[in-house]
């Protein structure tokens, strides 16, 4: 059993790597292997790494989620998003929102049906559950779409509507989750229903502080880059600002992923060139793979055994939220007809920002928190198996994949 956490580190790093590797072999997505290998080392099945020492690499999980909100803030260039268009605003909150609301009504009608916890009330406990879990559903994993329309080298009205959808969808998911979280605190804590102000004027406002603290460091980092003369210098200050961006998010209760998109946004815009982002392409794989392998070794199989039919449940209603919901809003945009037909194909995988939000709710709300992050985690790995070849049969039936219509 490993308790010294320099130690479950090294651990964690080179178990991932022998994990990603499988995967590969097996035509699966690296980080599958990272969260397989994460199960294995956790409590439930060897008991590499006991519990307690997994609660003490909570800071590196923040650092790791940190970065990956940088990356994704990187991607969303306005002279990008100006092109978007109409279409793409509609499906990105249509699906969003199908998402959300089938995902929450599925879960609050059935989960007393599935959990049977002892005095657990619809709107004590199981709504604000369904509600928080609807959230992290909207969210979209942008680097598997990504993957799989690079290696085939798609190109098209579908591939660019898909890119620049899921650039958008984490931000949208990350909104969503904080007016859940806002709904769902004062319901939990027992002080009465919400009100419109903790509903929306709470979650807003963490939001505008989360941007503003972001924005601030971006205009930091932009000034600093100027004065990183080598890669390494760079490379260091990009990764000091995310942490100390992380570390006055943390401090100051806001979201510490909304904030590190907004410095990756300030910087993507305010400078010409791309270092500041590949720069940290040189570390993206150590990070996904810690990160993923710590959300796996968080899974429970005490818990799982309770929530298994809820996962199923979860899957299918986002499943049909993000299919139909792409749809409708392809429909109401007068969208390509491709698009329509299969966009909601390719909108299954969901990965980091939905680990990250799922981890959060388990520190915020420790009454449900651990059924969140396991119900998550199970939903990731359905995912991750699932999604990526339906992104590959949306984009050749779309005849967009080179060589192919």
């Amino acid at each position: 059993m490993t308790t010294d956490l320099v130690l479950a580190i090294g651990v964690m790093i080179v178990a991932g790597f022998f994990g990603g590797k499988l995967a590969k072999k097996l035509k699966l997505p690296r980080i599958t292997g990272y969260i397989v290998v994460g199960l294995l080392l956790s409590p439930s099945v060897l008991n590499l790494v006991p519990r307690a020492t997994i609660e003490s690499l909570n800071l590196v999980t923040s650092v790791a989620l940190g970065i990956i909100a940088y990356a994704i803030g990187g991607s969303l260039r306005l002279g990008s998003i100006r092109k978007l268009g109409r279409s793409i605003a509609w499906i990105t909150m249509v699906q969003a929102l199908a998402a959300w609301l089938i995902v929450t009504l599925g879960v609050v009608l059935l989960a007393p049906l599935i959990l049977d916890i002892p005095q657990a009330t619809v709107s004590h406990f199981y709504f604000p559950m369904a509600f928080i879990i609807g959230a992290i559903a909207c969210a979209t994993d942008p680097a598997t779409i990504l993957a799989v329309t690079r290696e085939y080298r798609a190109k098209g009205p579908l591939t660019t509507t898909l890119l620049a959808l899921v650039a958008i969808d984490d931000a949208v998911a990350v909104i969503a989750f904080a007016i859940a979280v806002g709904v769902a605190q004062p319901l939990v804590s027992g002080i009465g229903g919400a009100s419109f102000y903790q509903m929306l004027g709470v979650p807003f406002l963490e939001v505008i502080e989360s941007v503003g603290i972001g924005t601030a460091f971006g205009f930091a980092l932009v000034y600093i880059t100027r004065l990183a003369k080598t890669r390494a210098l760079l490379l260091m200050a990009v990764l000091g600002i995310i942490t100390l961006c992380t570390g006055g998010a943390n401090m100051l209760g806001v979201s510490l992923i909304m904030a590190n998109m907004a410095v990756g946004f300030v910087v993507a815009n305010r400078l010409a060139e791309e270092e500041p982002f590949i720069v940290v392409e040189g570390v993206d794989e150590l990070v996904f793979a810690v990160f993923f392998v710590l959300a796996g070794m968080h899974f429970d199989f005490d818990i799982m055994k309770i929530v298994g039919v809820m996962v199923l449940l979860i899957f299918a209603a986002r499943f049909a939220g993000k299919y139909y919901g792409a749809r409708i809003g392809a429909r109401i945009s007068h969208a390509e007809e491709t698009v329509k037909k299969y966009a909601g194909f390719a909108l299954l995988p969901q990965a980091g920002v939905a680990m990250g939000l799922a981890l959060l709710a388990r520190n915020a709300f420790p009454v449900f928190g651990d059924i969140i992050l396991n119900a998550t985690l199970a939903v990731v790995i359905i995912n991750q198996l699932v999604s990526p070849p339906m992104v590959k049969h949306a984009i050749f039936k779309a005849g967009e994949a080179a060589g192919v219509g």
